[in-house]
């Protein structure tokens, strides 16, 4: 298929991210930049003079403990103010950051130290320096030191940097070029060990520049400001934080996600970034909450007017008279409760990492919320692909971002190639050339392309079902349309050379009390309710509604409910959500089987 480009002509790049960060906070010297919580959960305000200074003073610590160019520095920590200062002091220095995931094992700390070669790793807690310490112990390993941020490691780092001088700084700041490479980022693997992802600062660079036109009505609107609470060892967090700091729009970070709303309610963002499992637990958790107040009827009246509002506004006539009173109503009734859950104050929404599906994207529009869907992968450099505000298509992830060309292969694969994306696998030069074909890059995503460019995602070509039938399925349209139910949490269809697609159901534990109070019945743990006859009804008539999305042949005709949920901690979910379809199957092999027992 034809290949499509989106360009950015006669931009003039910074040389490196450094540029970026000074010009920026030099242009926002007096206006508050970053934003971070006390122990009451107060907002601290970060201006960009101070912003910088901080930077500075960690940056010159680092030069006084030795930190040579080029030298991988690793960071393990929650998403928070420290994670930025420390990742942007890194690359002053002209080190190369390596973020690890702060839910990260021995084993993976392991792997990730000795495979990037990093001697340094700065860690949150306690608990991680535990970690990292029985790393560091052995011998072969390169890593030699754990310096802990709740310890005061950045103040020390300053307090030791004092008398290296500005030009000292200056000079290191100048010293990364367009390709050198400015971070290694592990792939959170839904399938084998993390794959080292090398981007340079010219892909970082370019995109910046790229996405402050692409988007230039979410990032300079009045007031802009996001509170960040994606983990920012996941690119996509990492490429919006410079993309907002490149902007002065205001960061707010979050490090518990159980204290998000009311930081939400204190910060009111304009714009919120989240990945779609966000998006679909705070609908399901606002249905739950109307039904246990018997509601239920109202809000499922109420969420069915934004969706069809935001379809018409899709259409050349647009809303007619009639349904924008009927949405006005449910704005009134029910809408501007979930819009304030959110901060009250959004715009704009920004979803990856995923697929959403059009009805939440529709159903979230209509409560006042533009959700700009975007793809893209860590090779990417996170977007690829983004809705631009003035033209997004919900349903689609929008159109390629610029520097980024595109194709669609006979199979349906799609691929790219451009200077914004990865370089190379670390130390894997098998691995990056199964990734290419031609200088194009194979993402192992399928989808298709309209004649605008704008991409629907259809699935992951190695989760793509093949029944015995010969029948090809794609799972995620049907796990999307199940997890809707505010009693499901996840969900994996399967199927492959079997006879009909199956299902394993998990149940949401927060959500069941309020569930279960809704519909009248009495308190009963995840484990009871997996094999309560009420539940499973509830869950076929779930997947009943489901299926009617796709035709007989695709639909779930067995399914178990599971008294275990998939998540990040027992490692069946990744870091960003996704579900590690191997480790699922290979564990639950036998409860798989059962579902086709007999056929």
């Amino acid at each position: 298929m034809e290949a499509t480009m989106a360009t950015t002509a006669g931009t003039e790049y910074a040389p490196n991210i450094n540029a970026i960060v000074t010009g920026a906070w030099q242009t926002y010297a007096d206006r508050v930049v970053l934003r971070h919580t006390d122990d009451n959960d107060a907002w601290i305000d970060v201006t960009g003079r101070e912003a910088q200074a901080r930077v500075d003073a960690v940056a010159k610590g680092l030069i006084a403990h030795g930190v040579k160019p080029g030298q991988s520095v690793g960071i393990m920590s929650r998403t928070r103010y420290e994670w930025t200062v420390l990742d942007f002091a890194i690359w002053a220095v002209g080190a190369v950051p390596v973020p690890l995931y702060d839910t990260s094992s021995k084993a993976q700390i392991d792997w990730i130290t000795s495979d990037a070669d990093v001697s340094i790793v700065f860690v949150e807690t306690a608990e991680h320096a535990a970690l990292a310490g029985k790393v560091a112990k052995d011998k072969e390993s390169p890593l030699k030191e754990v310096l802990v941020i709740d310890d005061g490691a950045l103040d020390a780092m300053a307090a030791k940097g004092a008398k290296i001088a500005d030009t000292d700084l200056d000079h290191r700041k100048s010293l990364a070029k367009h390709s050198d490479v400015a971070t290694i980022m592990y792939t959170s693997g839904t399938t084998g060990r993390p794959k080292g992802v090398r981007l340079s600062h010219f892909a970082y660079v370019r995109h910046v520049a790229g996405l402050q036109e692409s988007a230039k009505e979410v990032l300079y609107q009045e007031g802009a400001g996001t509170v960040l609470f994606l983990t920012l060892a996941h690119s996509l967090a990492r490429l919006v934080q410079l993309v907002l700091v490149s902007t002065g729009a205001v960061i707010g970070y979050c490090p518990d996600t159980t204290k998000l709303v009311p930081l939400m309610g204190t910060f009111h963002p304009t714009l919120i970034l989240a990945v779609p499992r966000v998006f679909e637990k705070v609908y399901n958790s606002a249905e739950t909450k109307a039904a246990a107040g018997g509601k239920v009827k109202i809000f499922r009246w109420a969420a069915k007017q934004a969706i069809e509002f935001s379809e018409a506004l899709d259409t050349p006539s647009g809303p007619s008279a009639g349904l924008k009173f009927k949405h006005k109503i449910a704005h009134k009734l029910v809408l501007h409760k979930i819009y304030d859950v959110l901060g009250g104050n959004g715009t704009w929404a920004v979803s990856g990492s995923a697929p959403l599906g059009a009805r939440l994207g529709h159903f979230y529009r209509g409560l006042g919320l533009t959700v700009l869907e975007g793809y893209g992968l860590t090779e990417t450099n996170a977007a690829s692909h983004l809705n631009r505000p003035g033209s997004p298509r919900i349903g689609t992830v929008g159109q390629p971002l610029p520097g980024i060309e595109v194709k669609i292969a006979d199979d349906g694969e799609i691929l790219m190639r451009g200077d914004t994306l990865f370089d190379g696998y670390h130390h894997n030069p098998d691995a990056t050339a199964e990734a290419m074909d031609g200088g194009w890059f194979r993402t192992g995503d399928v989808g298709h392309q309209d004649p605008e460019g704008y991409l629907t995602i259809t699935g992951r070509k190695k989760e793509l079902i093949v029944t015995a039938g010969g029948k090809n399925v794609a799972p995620a349209v049907l796990e999307d349309r199940i997890r809707a139910y505010p009693l499901v949490s996840q969900c994996l269809v399967v199927g492959d050379n079997k006879p009909y697609i199956a299902a394993l159901v998990t149940l949401d534990a927060e959500a069941l009390p309020g569930w279960l109070k809704g519909k009248g019945k009495e308190p009963m743990t995840v484990e009871e309710a997996a094999k309560d006859p009420f539940v499973l009804e509830s869950i076929d008539r779930a997947i009943t509604r489901a299926n009617k999305s796709v035709s007989r042949a695709e639909s779930v005709r067995k399914f178990e409910v599971l008294d275990t949920d998939f998540t990040i901690a027992n490692d069946y979910l990744t870091p960003s959500m996704k579900l590690k379809r191997s480790e699922v199957m290979a564990d639950f092999a036998d409860r798989i089987e059962a579902l086709y027992a007999g056929e």
